[in-house]
């Protein structure tokens, strides 16, 4: 029987709500619950949950003295309010409460409690040293719309088989472009799972998904591709994030996953005279894993190609590094297109330089050749006419 005593009161962040409203969208089945402590050992010894994996407990223990004397007081049966942004977010009734080791912890999710990787000190700051389990409920929780989303565009096309990536698309750059029109020869549909991170480094959230949808609806059959946020919380990093990323496209409705073999949790290890990844170790989850060969540039070839199929060596290739086109447009300027589709770049640098001309109209029609007549340009207008003019080889 649930106790009437509903005064206390659990702090969480933004990331750890995500995460438990995953789990209340059903998107990490088999887990329905955070886990109590010997579920939670099963876990760590086993690696499964009802033969399936899943890659480390599921438990709730937020940071901060308030939270850790509150944990500490509770019984079985208490019902708990739990606030987040100083919001009422969601009430849990409490069936125990066990210490953890918040580098035990980390170390279960990254691989490594080195404190000089990023991703390790960000996260230990917000694990305590108590957990808590029970059954949850979400207040004002909103019905999954991209699950019912991903059903109506299955039947509407009748597909049997539906695809998915993980994609920053930070930025969208050609061998991006390359991997999904591959990945759209394979399937009937595909889901675009667009990474949504919690901190405001690099391109925000809405202009990766403003450019990602330019690319769909002008140059792929766009009733076959569905762009899906996902909240890139702690849980997906790590050498565990493929088992995590499989678990969420399968409980989409994806039948297919396709990842780069630049993924950060590829990691290959030499097992029983053979090399292998993470990917040979998922085990239940019905869900194929593909990975997708790394696409570059060659000078020989004269187009895109795949390194598993191009003769000739790193020296002809150019490969595509997100982080060095992004600090091309951070720093104001056009990518070749041969790094980046012109109309993308020009979108994202009049994202990232809103009126940086003082007098545009004169600087456009100063440059480029005109038909006579006054018309109002845009920023993105401006860099699509520059790059024509870098293509302009009558000179070069």
């Amino acid at each position: 029987m649930t106790s009437s005593r509903k005064n206390k009161t659990l702090y969480i962040d933004k990331e750890a709500a995500s995460v438990l409203e995953l789990v209340a969208n059903s998107l990490l089945k088999p887990v329905t619950k955070l886990m109590n402590e010997e579920e939670s050992q099963e876990v760590l010894k086993t690696g499964l949950i009802d033969g399936q994996s899943f890659p480390f407990p599921f438990v709730l223990a937020p940071s901060g003295k308030k939270n850790e004397e509150t944990i500490k007081s509770l019984q079985a049966g208490d019902e708990i309010t739990i606030l987040c942004d100083g919001q009422e977010f969601a009430t849990l009734t409490t069936e125990e409460t066990f210490q953890i080791d918040p580098k035990e912890r980390v170390k279960h999710i990254y691989g490594t409690d080195d404190l000089t990787h990023p991703g390790v000190m960000a996260t230990i700051k917000r694990i305590g040293n108590w957990a808590l389990s029970g059954e949850y409920k979400i207040l004002h929780g909103i019905k999954n719309k991209n699950k019912i989303l991903i059903e109506k565009a299955k039947e509407r096309i009748g597909a049997k088989h539906t695809s998915s990536l993980m994609m920053g698309a930070n930025p969208l750059h050609r061998a991006h472009e390359r991997l999904i029109r591959q990945s759209l020869e394979n399937t009937d549909l595909l889901v675009i799972f667009l990474l949504k991170p919690y901190d405001s480094a690099n391109l925000k959230f809405e202009i990766r998904k403003e450019a990602l949808e330019y690319f769909i609806n002008n140059f792929l059959p766009k009733n076959r591709v569905i762009i899906v946020p996902l909240e890139n919380s702690y849980i997906f990093a790590g050498y565990n994030e493929i088992i995590i990323d499989a678990i969420v496209a399968k409980n989409y409705g994806c039948n297919r996953l396709t990842i780069g073999r630049n993924h950060a949790g590829l990691g290959m290890f030499y097992d029983c005279n053979s090399n292998k990844s993470i990917i040979d170790k998922v085990t239940g989850i019905n869900i194929e894993i593909t990975v997708a060969s790394e696409y570059v540039y060659c000078d020989e070839c004269k187009t895109l190609v795949s390194k598993n199929t191009c003769p000739h060596g790193q020296h002809h290739q150019i490969s595509y590094h997100a982080d060095s086109i992004l600090a091309l447009l951070e720093a104001g300027i056009l990518p070749p297109a041969v790094l980046m589709r012109k109309e993308i770049s020009s979108f994202l640098l009049s994202k990232l330089f809103p009126n940086r001309f003082k007098n545009l109209e004169k600087l456009y029609y100063d440059t480029f050749p005109v038909k006579g007549l006054l018309e109002e340009h845009s920023e993105k207008d401006f860099y699509l006419e520059l790059m024509k003019l870098y293509q302009t080889t009558s000179l070069t």
